[in-house]
């Protein structure tokens, strides 16, 4: 079976920005101005974010510092403060056009990242985002989640339409980005969390407790790529997912509601 991560973060991320860039050419002139699952943003303006994602990934890259790069896991901290910015940046993006020449605007600024790709990068360079320094490598990761968690955010609000694939590749780099931040946030080893295919961390939660080195660890929590994204990003919370049973915990500390969203 071919390794989910054979493809190279760049060709993960492009793959799936064209996927959802096809998708979007689908859909409808009034499919644009249907509300998503964020709160107060349409179709529209949600894909004037995805334009940001990627005009603003090709800015950085430009960008290059001799700042120490933050760790991802407090990267990524910093899209809570800067809610209101990032907010009204997207809402900037996509004010005036019609949906259909917003998705252009992405085409464009797909096409300009996979050029600026194309003359290749070193992942271990550090670069000035709006959010920090960090490395290429790492604000691929970020970006990679964005596109992805952003593709199921359009799914999910468009449920009448043929959803967008979420590519393996790509699926597998935000689920193993996302229980590595979750791991770095709250560093232990009481609960392990699993994510089959793609991961399993160890964390803990609350006080760090009791670890264990070998055999089947007292604290699990398991479940599906899909909701952990969500999990992690605030799309569901902890009780309902649990209750409607997409995951499965066991042991006292098997509850991750005081640690979630590691971002949202």
């Amino acid at each position: 079976m071919m390794s989910t991560l054979r493809l190279r973060p760049q060709e993960a991320f492009l793959e799936q920005s064209r996927t959802v860039l096809e998708w979007l050419h689908g859909l409808t002139p009034a499919a644009f101005e249907r509300p998503t699952v964020l709160p107060d943003w349409n179709v529209r303006q949600l894909t004037g974010h995805l334009v940001l994602v990627h005009t603003g990934f090709a800015q950085a890259l430009d960008q290059p510092t001799k700042e120490p790069a933050l760790q991802v896991h407090e990267f990524v901290k910093r899209y809570r403060r800067d809610v209101e910015m990032i907010t009204a940046a997207t809402l900037e993006a996509s004010s005036g056009p019609a949906g259909a020449e917003v998705v252009v605007r992405l085409e464009s600024a797909i096409d300009d990242l996979a050029v600026r790709l194309e003359a290749g990068v070193q992942m271990s360079q550090v670069i000035s985002t709006r959010r920090g320094p960090t490395t290429i490598e790492d604000y691929f990761a970020t970006r990679i989640v964005e596109l992805v968690v952003h593709t199921d955010d359009l799914n999910r609000s468009l449920p009448d339409a043929e959803p967008a694939p979420l590519h393996r590749s790509a699926l597998a780099r935000c689920t193993r980005s996302l229980a590595g931040i979750l791991a770095g946030q709250h560093p232990g080893r009481s609960v392990e969390v699993r994510v089959p295919p793609y991961a399993a961390v160890q964390c803990a939660i609350g006080d760090p407790g009791p670890s264990h080195t070998r055999g089947t660890p007292p604290n699990v929590v398991e479940t599906d790529p899909l909701s952990f994204l969500r999990l992690a990003t605030g799309r569901i919370g902890w009780a309902d997912a649990v209750a409607e049973g997409s995951v499965h915990a066991s042991g006292h500390r098997a509850d991750l509601s005081a640690v979630l969203p590691v971002l949202s």
